[in-house]
């Protein structure tokens, strides 16, 4: 701890005397390793500019150092300056034609770009040279290929990374993702178990096993191999993570905590498990403790949306919607295409009282996750309390061409067209509702309170269940 402490304490007396250099415009000298620890600090608080004003200094001072050049291009990467980025690394390749990192940085950029095809002939060539890191480079051919959905080239590419590398977690997440699109996962359980049967001690390959069985939800037997892991290498922070995410899928939360904890212990705090270990507290209704951990993930990773939501979501189970708003307006800001964002944004907003912004985020919603029956059930309730029931029935009947066969669409149809004085068509509606699911029917009384008109609407349901037994 002291010693950690101590490290700390010099990187931010480097920073601090980096920053004065910047300002006063001195000649202060650092060596490659002090401007390396400065640009790693800039890159992990995602201070993308700062961090090129560094290497741009390191770069002067060391100009013909290959791997400066080569972070500079992953943050003018970072900074989507794609074009000078290549640039830079073909003059770096010029000094070192031999330099995987180079080869791989190229390969990265013009997988950003969206040249797949372009970055596969990259790794093509570094393989007929390199002598190291044939995981590394199959796993980045594997990732071109799924990019371009060819999911079977991905697979073997994988394979041939594993094969490499037990212990590739890229390779292991991404083949088990391929192999379950393609409907292999299942039939894969013989793929994953040889490794075990060519060496039982080996932690990598049970964790693989792990990974497996609980993407086929196969909850028990993932657990049984992860403790497997662990027992050979209790050290290994990744079965103790994966374990956690094998409890939460079982709603074991508490012993979920024990295992992200045990992950912390070993391998430090990071956002991710921070954010797990505050769904596993909202999940356990500790919803102040939920929000603690999310704020932690946040503090972290700034630009780490889930974290952001996951604080919103956190305050709106507290009903605490002027808070949860700001929260979700941050995810928002980070991640614009997640429906679910904008959707729970909506659903403060509207809490909120801010009709015309609920109503505009549910549109944006709709349009990023049509698919959601929620938002279009959400966005039409506003204009069916504002008495608004023929813009009610448009946006439910947008909903209905994107979801045909919802039957919870069709009862509330009913409600909207009723209300309307719609009713030989709010009778269709409730006989097709009735048809998909009879049982659902009770949604309708939480609409019509009135003893008479319940009365009457189980009447017509019960004449309808008659005639169809």
């Amino acid at each position: 701890m002291a010693h950690e402490f101590r490290k700390r304490e010099e990187e931010e007396e480097l920073i601090r005397r980096f920053e004065d250099k910047l300002k006063r415009n001195s000649t202060d000298f650092f060596d490659i390793d002090a401007y390396e620890t400065i640009i790693d600090f800039y890159l992990d608080n995602n201070k993308f500019k700062k961090a090129l004003a560094a290497v741009n200094q390191a770069i002067e001072t060391y100009p013909y150092s290959t791997e400066l050049m080569t972070i500079k291009a992953q943050i003018l990467s970072n900074l989507e300056q794609y074009e000078e980025a290549l640039e830079l690394l073909e003059q770096a390749k010029n000094l070192h034609p031999t330099d995987i990192e180079i080869y791989l940085s190229i390969g990265s950029i013009l997988s950003l770009q969206g040249k797949y095809k372009e970055s596969i002939e990259i790794y093509d060539q570094l393989l007929s040279f390199a002598e190291e890191d044939h995981d590394e480079i199959f796993y980045n051919i594997g990732l071109a290929h799924q990019s371009l959905e060819d999911y079977n080239l991905a697979i073997e590419f994988y394979k041939k990374s594993i094969e490499d590398n037990i212990s590739h977690e890229g390779s292991l997440y991404e083949l088990a993702f391929c192999l379950d699109v393609v409907g292999q996962l299942e039939g894969s359980l013989s793929y994953y178990k040889k490794f075990i049967d060519e060496d039982p001690y080996s932690a990598a390959a049970w964790y693989n096993l792990g990974i497996v069985s609980n993407k086929l939800e196969k909850y028990e037997d993932a657990l049984e191999a992860y403790e497997f892991a662990i027992a050979i290498d209790e050290n290994f922070a990744s079965s103790w993570f994966n374990m956690g995410n094998t409890y939460m899928n079982q709603d074991q939360h508490t012993k979920a905590l024990d295992s992200f904890r045990k992950t912390i212990d070993i391998e430090g705090p990071s956002p991710e498990v921070y954010c797990c270990m505050g769904a596993a507290y909202e999940n356990l209704e500790q919803y102040e403790l939920g929000l603690k951990y999310f704020q932690k993930a946040s503090k972290l990773d700034p630009l780490y949306d889930e974290a952001w939501f996951g604080a919103g979501s956190c305050l709106e189970k507290q009903e605490k919607w002027y808070q949860a708003l700001h929260f979700f307006n941050k995810a928002v800001k980070i991640h614009p295409q997640n429906s679910e964002y904008w959707k729970a944004a909506a659903h403060a907003e509207f809490k909120i009282g801010n009709t015309v912004s609920s109503i505009s985020a549910y549109e944006e919603a709709s349009n990023l996750g049509p698919e959601d029956k929620e938002v279009w059930l959400n966005w039409s309730f506003i204009y069916y309390e504002q008495g608004a029931h023929e813009k009610a029935i448009d946006v439910l009947l947008q909903g209905m061409g994107e979801i045909p066969d919802e039957p919870e669409f069709f009862y509330r149809m009913t409600v909207y067209l009723i209300e309307a004085g719609k009713f030989k068509e709010a009778f269709n509606y409730l006989e097709n509702a009735l048809i998909l699911n009879f049982d659902g029917h009770s949604v309708l009384f939480d609409f019509f309170p009135k003893a008479e008109s319940q009365k009457a609407l189980y009447k017509i349901i019960d004449q309808f269940r008659k005639e169809n037994t």
